[in-house]
């Protein structure tokens, strides 16, 4: 059987083409095979992948549209691409996207939608580029803004660029066609951010150039008040813009643009001026009347007197208006003939009505000096009659420094009492310590500087200089009496007899015991130091026990240094009667040691 099947004899009809219809088949060669593939394939259009061709619709089924595109075979594209097409026909021609020219199944895949965001995209980039207005519908609300379909493609509207003016409903914009200029694009995931605002920016601001072309300083116009803020007023001239500062809205003084304006409200401006580009306009509103200054009155001159309002206060004085617009300047100095220092903003309250002299007028720089003191005569010229050296009074405390105590006689008339001069006995470190403002106060007048207008006054000086009487109740080493009232580290303020004070160091606070005295206590004080022109006196404590001890330990000596020599007196009587010693003497020497021994005992039990 192997050698049958190794021969292999030949069959009938071997070598029949079973591949081939016969029917008016021809045989080619390779090489006319090969020209005629090439001939059939030069019949095809060349397209390429994620490219836009324009295809005819050649049948439609039940899920797609079958598209010729002049390509060997033809595409098909999901009729979910046509839905903003409600019908379509056999022959009409649409412009798709090559997603895959062949895919594994051979199959050549189309995109209408592909085709339309491309193009969309194209548009959307030369439209950023050019500046051109695009429409679009907006579509939805997302988070910060709406969604707008431009050509097809979603954009992103954000709210700030929705109008001008804050908008906070963005519902009632969906569903709106409007007009946008694109203002972001981002290539790597064809995204696009569009903006209404700026459409109406660039319209205001062509508005804005052809107004401020026309525009000249000195010019007035008619506009409307649209904000008003604490610096002045925003006047919209028909498009744009102007500052109506709080200076230029009166020739008065007001403190709110608010008193004289309302908003919405219509007025005549001029304006004033602008910057090089004329971005900022500056208006002015009492410009358009004359000003005060060129209207005053010629009664009103140097020397005559003049009433009017406070309308301003500073440190150096206060700003008194006349009438509207006109201010003169009533300094500190001109309130009263007294040199005592006056604070203004104490002194002066907003709407205060005076009636002042009018010192200096100049009407060309519009500035005027008042004076109220002026207005009476000045005291000063009789006080010497008035208010002479050592003569007592009784006045008014007007003012407290940590120095003194200004006391008034009469308005404008008064001095000072330095707070040496309170109290012969008391050392007041504040004034406030001894009276307050708005008491009585009784003076002697120690001084009077005429050229200056400046009087010296003292308190303590109505009764006769007690340290005289002092310095013989208080001698160095008296003791007395006293209780500490202030106690710091450094030492202690104690109070004397009299209503004196002495002054304590700490190592003279040290009592018998070790410790140290403490505040409210009352205790002996010995006077160690007694300073009759500087009204000073030192105290101690401690040198009252230290005092005691030391004249123990000298009358201790002085008793010791008396039995010694009594001792050696009796000796030498003995040696010089005999040299011989008797019984007599021997007891008279017992008798003498028994009685030094007795004292020496004595001494030591009472240390």
């Amino acid at each position: 059987m192997s050698e049958l099947n190794s021969q292999n004899p030949a069959a009938a009809h071997d070598d029949f083409n079973w591949s081939m219809d016969k029917r008016n088949a021809t045989n080619y060669t390779a090489d006319q095979t090969a020209k005629l593939a090439e001939l059939y394939d030069s019949t095809f259009k060349t397209i390429n992948n994620d490219e836009i061709v324009v295809g005819t619709i050649v049948g439609i089924t039940k899920t797609d549209a079958v598209v010729n595109i002049g390509f060997k075979s033809d595409g098909l594209v999901s009729l979910n691409e046509f839905r903003d097409m409600p019908s379509i026909s056999v022959g009409e021609e649409i412009e798709v996207y090559v997603v895959n020219k062949e895919d594994k199944s051979g199959q050549l895949i189309l995109s209408r939608k592909n085709a339309k965001l491309a193009k969309a995209w194209d548009k959307i980039v030369a439209a950023h580029q050019s500046g051109e207005i695009v429409t679009g519908l907006i579509t939805s609300k997302t988070k910060g803004g709406l969604i707008v379909d431009v050509f097809g493609l979603e954009t992103f509207l954000p709210g700030s660029q929705i109008d001008v003016k804050p908008v906070t409903d963005y519902d009632a914009y969906v569903g709106k066609s409007m007009e946008f200029k694109v203002v972001k694009i981002n290539e790597v995931i064809k995204n696009a951010v569009v903006s209404h605002k700026a459409i109406i920016e660039s319209d205001i601001e062509s508005q804005r150039a052809e107004i401020i072309s026309k525009m000249e300083i000195g010019q007035v116009l008619e506009g409307t008040i649209k904000n008003i803020t604490d610096f002045g007023a925003f006047i919209d001239l028909g498009g744009i813009d102007g500052l109506l500062y709080i200076t230029d809205i009166s020739w008065g003084r007001i403190n709110h643009p608010s008193e004289v304006l309302k908003m919405n409200q219509k007025l005549n401006v001029v304006v004033l001026g602008f910057d090089d580009h004329k971005k900022r306009i500056s208006l002015g509103l009492k410009q358009l009347t004359a000003h005060p200054w060129d209207t005053l009155p010629e009664e009103v001159k140097e020397g005559s007197k003049v009433k009017g309002k406070v309308v301003n206060i500073e440190e150096y004085g206060a700003f008194i208006e006349i009438q509207t617009g006109i201010e003169g300047l009533l300094h500190v100095s001109e309130l009263s003939w007294s040199n005592q220092p006056i604070n203004s903003k104490e002194f002066f309250k907003l709407n205060d009505e005076y009636e002042a002299l009018v010192v200096s007028l100049d009407r060309e720089q519009r500035k005027m000096s008042l004076s109220l003191k002026q207005c009476t005569p000045d005291p000063w010229t009789s006080i010497t009659e008035k208010y002479p050296v050592a003569s007592r009074h009784k006045g008014i405390v007007k003012n407290i420094t940590n120095y003194g105590v200004f006391v008034e006689f009469e308005t404008g008339i008064g001095g000072m009492v330095h707070v040496s001069d309170l109290s012969w006995t008391k050392r007041y470190h504040h004034a406030n310590e001894f009276t307050k403002v708005g008491s009585e106060l009784d003076v002697v007048v120690l001084g009077i500087d005429m050229e200056n207008r400046k009087m010296s006054l003292g308190h303590k000086q109505l009764e006769e200089d007690p340290w005289e009487t002092f310095e013989t109740i208080f001698p160095v080493g008296s003791v007395h009496e006293a209780t500490i009232i202030k106690k710091d580290d450094k030492g202690a303020v104690v109070s004397l007899p009299y209503g004196l004070e002495g002054y304590a160091p700490a190592k003279h606070l040290k009592k018998e015991n070790g410790k140290t005295a403490e505040q409210d206590e009352t205790l002996p004080f010995m006077i160690i130091e007694f300073e009759r022109n500087d009204k000073r006196i030192v105290v101690s404590h401690a040198r009252i026990h230290e005092a005691a001890k030391h004249e123990a330990r000298v009358a201790e000596g002085q008793e010791k240094a008396a039995t010694e020599k009594r001792t050696k007196e009796t000796v030498k009587n003995l040696n010089d009667k005999s040299k011989k010693s008797t019984m007599g003497d021997l007891e008279s020497l017992t008798k003498l040691k028994a009685d030094m021994d007795a004292k020496e005992a004595e001494d030591k039990k009472g240390k």
